[in-house]
């Protein structure tokens, strides 16, 4: 059976997207010429600071290329549903936000993004321009914590980008920036849940298959296989079973502060991310921990799939003052 879209053909909807987040957003970003998968910042760029590049598969939006703007990402390269960018968009993107400083690529630990993202940096050495990359691995239900470099980054790349993007705005030196980065990533963990499917353009079919009465606790966002498949519950049950695997990894301390994200995978209303929210400052709560900032909403999310992901990044002073700095994107603003 078919999904119903509102699309023209599949093969132009990422294409005849980035026109129409060009058209909407004309202040905020454009479009390197003839390269209409390098999205740039018009206010981000400058001399003397360090340019941050993100990227990777469209059908995540608002990432990638919502989170470009002053004071956060200076370019995202966009892919293909779900698929890495190729090299010449990544080095479009880092060419036109190079201040002299260096570049720092990140983006999620996929193997596509990895391969193609070097390959890029590769080529950019040619030209003399110093790129670093720092991977995105909140997922926790992809690897053991002893194997945290084999995790995915998912939705906690929002806190993530938005502490190396301020650190650079901040006009951090390249290796301050690449630490706070990497700082940023350590501290910050996710677990979601699917309910349902999502469809590709290209076929209008579910890309994967699950029971009306059942759920999928630590899927991956292109519909990767997570931890497991149960009886669907209650939303305190679930909101409860995704923490308890975030706060035993984290181990705070009582007092210290947090920053949270209930975000939807796609189709997951508001009035379910809330209820979700609620359960999450329950818990967070009774472990004696302070939420400083929280987001509610679609942030990071995988087409039309049902299920919704929590994000907390465990904050230190760094952190928190790198979270509240000012940023101004297409699609998020602080």
């Amino acid at each position: 059976m078919k999904t119903k879209k509102l699309i023209n053909a599949g093969a132009d909807a990422v294409d005849e997207m980035l026109q129409g987040v060009l058209v909407a957003h004309p202040r905020h970003l454009y479009a390197v010429e003839d390269m209409p998968r390098a999205i740039i910042a018009r206010n981000g760029p400058r001399k003397g600071k360090v340019g941050l590049v993100i990227g990777g598969g469209s059908g995540h939006e608002p990432t990638f290329l919502g989170y470009v703007g002053r004071g956060l990402a200076d370019a995202a390269a966009i892919g293909n549903v779900f698929a890495s960018p190729p090299p010449d968009p990544i080095i479009a993107c880092a060419k036109a936000v190079d201040g002299g400083a260096g570049v720092l690529f990140m983006y999620g630990n996929y193997a596509g993004d990895v391969m193609n993202f070097d390959m890029a940096a590769e080529m950019l050495a040619l030209d003399e321009i110093e790129v670093r990359t720092v991977l995105t691995t909140d997922d926790v239900a992809s690897a053991p914590a002893d194997q945290r470099e084999k995790r995915r980054g998912v939705a906690g790349n929002v806190f993530i980008f938005k502490a190396a993007g301020a650190a650079c705005d901040l006009l951090y030196s390249f290796d301050e920036v690449e630490r706070a980065a990497r700082h940023a990533n350590a501290r910050t963990y996710t677990m979601g849940v699917a309910l349902a499917p999502c469809s590709l353009p290209q076929t209008l079919k579910p890309n994967f298959l699950i029971g009306e009465e059942e759920m999928e606790i630590g899927m991956g966002i292109h519909g990767e296989p997570g931890v497991t498949r149960e009886p669907l519950n209650t939303a305190d049950a679930v909101t409860d079973e995704l923490m308890d695997s975030i706060l035993r990894e984290m181990n705070a301390e009582r007092g210290e502060r947090v920053a949270v994200l209930v975000n939807s995978l796609g189709s997951t209303p508001m009035m379910e991310l809330y209820i979700m929210m609620r359960r999450v400052k329950a818990r967070l709560d009774e472990a004696g921990l302070v939420i400083h900032t929280s987001l509610v909403g679609n942030y990071c999310t995988s087409l039309e799939m049902a299920g919704a992901s929590i994000t907390v990044m465990h904050l230190d002073d760094e952190l928190q003052r790198l979270i509240d700095r000012p940023c101004d994107c297409a699609m998020f603003a602080r």
